[in-house]
């Protein structure tokens, strides 16, 4: 089956017009099923958590930051969300509802909103490190004040912690943290397999998702190689996702995708409902 869990509807509004291009472009790529993995941060729900976590000082990372978090933000409860997402599937749209969480040091507080949701599937994705937005452009000047490998350990304590919250179906693009193409020049193995043993223990599945290859400097999909060796030796089991922010993008570069698994030796992926999986054909 061709599916597509990892999409945001964010950069829109909940209104059918919107949703049907996304749709539409799902249909013309041959898409089986796709999933909406909205971003925590549309819900007012998470934004203490944010605020909790971020740097929003009067630094320069801190400014761009407070900025950010006023813009296209906290718009929707999820209540609305839960009753757009309805009306799509009452409509005969085969769509899966999910959300893509960020790793907030706070977990239980996380669980406690989540909890109220019958959810199909949950992304935990790393998207801050010690409070920096790391993947942001405006302000990737901040990497070069760190050692890589101290990018490196932050990053895998992040996804250890999601890992062991327990809470998370999927982990988010791992190890995207190549995609201002700072490469490492020392044997990153033990931070890799950290993340695969914290994924194996917890159950969780790798995003394979090409937005990394269509949306930063480094365009190569994310995980790179490296950790997909590793987590084909974890046997971890894989989605194969787009990320799209647009509809043109939904399914965006799937075939590439599903190729680059079964590199890896997949056949399989995972369909989800309500928090079941089924395992199916990849592609």
């Amino acid at each position: 089956m061709k599916l597509d869990y990892h999409m945001h509807f964010e950069h829109g509004s909940y209104d059918i017009e919107w949703a049907e291009r996304f749709f539409n472009t799902a249909r013309s790529r041959g898409l089986d099923e796709i999933g909406i993995s909205e971003h925590s941060h549309t819900f007012p729900e998470f934004e203490q958590l944010y605020r909790d976590d971020l740097i929003l000082d009067d630094s320069f990372i801190g400014s761009f930051q407070k900025q950010w978090l006023k813009k296209n933000k906290f718009k929707y409860t999820i209540e609305q969300y839960f009753d757009f997402m309805r009306e799509l599937q009452k409509t005969g749209h085969n769509v899966k509802i999910g959300m893509e969480v960020c790793n907030f040091q706070n977990q239980e507080k996380t669980k406690a909103i989540l909890d109220r949701y019958p959810f199909d599937y949950l992304i935990g994705s790393v998207h801050f490190l010690h409070g920096w937005a790391y993947d942001s452009s405006e302000i990737k000047s901040e990497w070069e004040n760190h050692d890589l490998r101290e990018i490196y350990d932050w990053y895998a304590a992040e996804a250890e912690k999601l890992a062991a919250s327990g809470l998370y179906d999927v982990l988010g693009h791992p190890f995207n943290i190549r995609l201002f193409k700072y490469i490492p020049d020392f044997d990153v193995t033990p931070y890799l397999e950290r993340v695969a043993r914290a994924m194996q223990k917890a159950d969780m599945v790798v995003d394979i998702n090409t937005g990394t290859f269509y949306r930063y400097p480094i365009k190569e999909i994310s995980p790179y190689p490296d950790f997909m060796e590793i987590a084909a030796d974890y046997h971890l089991p894989v989605i194969t996702t787009s990320d799209a922010h647009e509809p043109e993008d939904c399914g965006a570069y799937n075939a590439e995708a599903t190729a680059y698994a079964k590199k890896y030796g997949y056949t399989k992926t995972v369909r989800f409902s309500r928090r079941d999986r089924e395992t199916v054909t990849l592609g």
